[in-house]
Order: structure tokens, then sequence, then C-alpha cells
């Protein structure tokens, strides 16, 4: 992950900083985070006071208004971090935060852009539903217009920051027979009457992260609540999710390189049959293959991030990127847990949470299968 020409020394500080900021503040706490089934608010205080929201948000909105890197950066150290996938940071930073930026009125990016650097206010994006899953076009949720106000009405599943989040950034269908042409965006605050949070959900990794079900019923909001323009929802969304989906491959290579590290370290370690696991061809032979894929990863993500600076990247790109990252991530992780033997089935071992957090990587954002959709259609 070190010395990439993408990134220059003061990214690199920076890395340093957010490193030492998990290993302090997240992994010695990761236990009982899991059993409390979220993170506490103090933690997303704690984490604005050292500057880690919202890091491409301009100064006239509160933000230290530094480059998209930075957010990558720590896209990377939340992945390398143990316990790290549970840590939402990135819903706020890399995708609301983006979405209210470029698509919000002055009014919205004054009222939440600050309070989400500081941690203050909590996001959430509300797409995904329980009959729909990935296809966006089959939103049921919907928000009919009623003089100065729409009502909402509808349910989601699976939102990140569900339980914790002080509003939610709703997708839903202000014109159900338009189709992906009647998708809206809309701001709803979690305090808003009608509105109710389901359980959070149990989850067999990221079990810190706060992951529910939300209802509305007959929730009203102004319409100076939706972002951009009616039914402009879709575009929106197909806009951002090149850049949310290289922040998903970001985080898993580098939960992919935090396991081959505290792998090689292991089997340097434990002794089999006389000598260290690491003399053996085998071992070697596996540490190879998983550092020579780690190495054209990075190579390929920073190719990406280059276009994202530039503005070119395009989303057959970006689902490349996350197709092959996560794809690559997960065997990597897969190979590392069996290299530490019956130590990489047991909780008390690091392996052991990195591979039940990283699987999802391959179904949020879209599934692979979705990516070679995506893809295919390019050729």
């Amino acid at each position: 992950m070190h010395n990439r020409a993408i990134y220059n020394s003061d990214h690199e500080l920076f890395r340093a900083s957010a490193r030492r900021f998990f290993r302090e503040e997240l992994e010695p706490y990761i236990d009982q985070w899991e059993k409390e089934g979220r993170l506490p608010k103090e933690f997303w205080l704690k984490a604005g006071e050292n500057g880690f929201h919202c890091c491409g948000i301009p100064s006239e909105y509160g933000g230290p208004g530094a480059d998209f890197l930075y957010n990558m950066v720590l896209s990377e150290e939340v992945g390398f971090a143990i316990g790290g996938a549970s840590v939402g940071f990135s819903v706020s930073s890399d995708i609301v935060a983006y979405y209210l930026l470029h698509g919000g009125s002055e009014e919205q990016k004054r009222q939440w852009l600050p309070k989400m650097v500081t941690g203050e206010a909590i996001p959430a994006i509300g797409m995904t539903e329980p009959g729909c899953g990935s296809d966006l076009k089959a939103l049921r949720t919907t928000a009919v217009e009623e003089g100065d106000d729409f009502v909402i009405n509808g349910q989601k599943t699976f939102i990140t920051n569900g339980q914790n989040c002080d509003f939610v950034l709703l997708a839903c269908s202000t014109d159900p027979k338009a189709g992906a042409k009647g998708i809206s965006l809309i701001i709803v605050e979690t305090d808003r009457d009608g509105f109710s949070r389901g359980r959070n959900l149990e989850k067999i990794g990221q079990k810190a992260a706060d992951t529910s079900e939300m209802f509305f019923s007959d929730v009203r909001v102004p319409k100076t609540n939706l972002l951009g323009k009616a039914g402009a929802g879709f575009a929106v969304l197909m806009n951002e999710l090149p850049r949310e989906r290289i922040t998903i491959a970001c985080r898993a290579l580098a939960e992919a390189q935090r396991a081959y590290e505290l792998t090689v370290d292991y089997v340097k370690q434990r002794n089999a049959f006389g000598k260290q696991i690491y003399e053996f061809q085998n071992t070697q032979f596996k540490l190879a293959e998983m550092k020579t894929d780690l190495a054209v990863g990075w190579a390929y993500i920073d190719q990406c991030l280059a276009k994202i600076i530039d503005g070119k990247l395009t989303p057959d790109e970006g689902a490349m990127a996350k197709l092959w990252t996560t794809e690559t991530g997960n065997k990597i992780v897969d190979t590392c847990l069996q290299l530490f033997g019956g130590y990489g089935y047991m909780n008390e071992y690091p392996i052991s949470r990195l591979f039940v957090d990283s699987r999802v990587r391959r179904i949020y954002g879209g599934t692979s299968e979705v990516m070679k959709i995506v893809i295919g259609r390019t050729i």
C-alpha cells in the first residue's frame, strides 16, 4: 500500500495518522462494540475532531477542502484496520457528502455538510428494498406531492448506519409510471413523525456496523428536502456509483493486504513437522501468488484513481475494479485463513474477523454478477 506514485508525502502523513487512530481508537474496543451491534456516536465525533470525515468538502461548508485521494487513503486504512469493516464513515464521506455537494441546494449544504464533517450528523442512504435488491428501477417507496410537502410511504432494508443516522438520503419514486426517470432523492430527517427504524439486523460479519430496516408511514417532508430535481435521482445515483465502487475496491484490497501481512508474520513464527510453516514450498508459493495479486490490484486501483481525479473514470472501469478486487480479495483472505490452520477459525485471531467481514464486498455496492452485466454491456 505504501510507496505508490499516486500519493504524495502529505497523503502518506495522513495515512500514518489514520492508521494510528484506528489502532488506538477502534481495534481495542471492537469486541465490545460488536456485542453492542453498533459503533458509539462518540467514536464518530472523535474521528471528526481528527479530520477523518468528508475530507473533500470545501472550507465554506466546514471541511478541509482536500483532494479526493485523502478519502481513498482513509478508505484503505479503514479496510486495513481490524474491525474497520464495521466503520460506516464511507457512506457519509464518499457518498452522501458528494450527493449533497454536487446536487444539493445551498440551504441543504449549509444545513448538513458542516455537521457531517464534525461527525455530529450521521447520514444513511436508503436504496435497497426487500423486494428489489439492486434493481433501483423497481423501487416501491413512494413520495407523493401534497401542497408544499412530499408524503412518503414504503420500507428499506440493509441500510448502513441505520440505527445511528440523523437523516436518510432516500431513493423513492415520485412518478411510478416513469420507471427510472421517476426516481427522486429526498432528505428525510429521522425525527419526523411516521419514520421508524426496524431491528438492528444480525449479520455474519461487520457486527459493529448498525444495519437496519426502515419504515416510512405517511412521513411528511417539505419539498425543499428534494435533492436536485424530481425524477433526476437515478441519474445522480449512476453518476456517483463508479466512485463508490472504487471506494469499496480500495477497502477490499486493503483487507486482503492486512490478511497477507498477518499471515506472513504467523507462518514465520509457527512450526510444524520440525520447521517453520514459512519454509514449506507450498506456503511460499501461496504467499508469492498473493503478493503478486496485491501488487497488480493496487496498480489498477491507482490507474482508476488517476482517472477519478481527471473526471474520466467510466462506469465499467469502476465495475471492473470492484469485481476484480472483491473476488481476488476474498480468495486471498480465504487462503490466508487456511495457512493459519485451526487457529484461523478461532474468533480470537483477527484473520477470522477479516474472513467474515470481507465476504459482503462481493454483494453490496452492486453484486459481482451486476458488475459483470455493467462490464458486459460495453463489450
